[in-house]
């Protein structure tokens, strides 16, 4: 699942949004972000009460966030202005990565408004919604390791009695 979200990260086009379409950006970005941060929060608490699937789900969906992200900052440094060292797929991934990580390595640097509200977006967005999706994850990997019987489920046979 997440292999196939990057592979269309990077095959699918972006040359239908951007500068020349902001309106339908943002309505593209907000609705996105909106849409995951539900279906977040549902599996969030469908880990709470240790429903199968759920691992997946939230690994997928805190993937996908990253990629929104990341195809948003890609999109925008088509626009002049916005940002300075950011061309490739690449380039977007590498600084949504770093975002998300509280590094900086300085070479992509936002220049314009847009691409410093996405990005105080992205952590805010970060803060909240993969934090605790983070947590809900580690919890249910904790509790499913946690009931397991020693030996990861395997009964260890002896042999007769001496």
């Amino acid at each position: 699942m997440v292999a196939g979200l990057f592979a269309a990260y990077f095959l699918l086009p972006a040359r239908t949004l951007g500068p020349e379409r902001p309106e339908l950006s943002w309505a593209l970005l907000i609705l996105a972000l909106t849409v995951i941060a539900a279906l977040l929060v549902k599996h969030m608490r469908d880990a709470l009460f240790d429903r199968p699937g759920t691992v997946v789900a939230l690994m997928s969906l805190m993937c996908l966030s990253v990629l929104v992200f990341s195809s948003a900052y890609f999109v925008m440094s088509h626009h002049p202005g916005e940002f300075q060292g950011l061309r490739t797929r690449l380039d977007a991934l590498y600084f949504t990565l770093l975002t998300v990580a509280t590094v900086s390595y300085g070479d992509i640097q936002p220049r314009g408004q847009s691409a410093r509200l996405v990005i105080l977006l992205q952590i805010l967005y970060t803060l909240v919604f993969l934090t605790a999706a983070a947590t809900s994850l580690s919890g249910k990997l904790r509790r499913t390791a946690a009931s397991r019987p020693p030996g990861g489920g395997r009964e260890h046979k002896r042999g007769p009695p001496p």
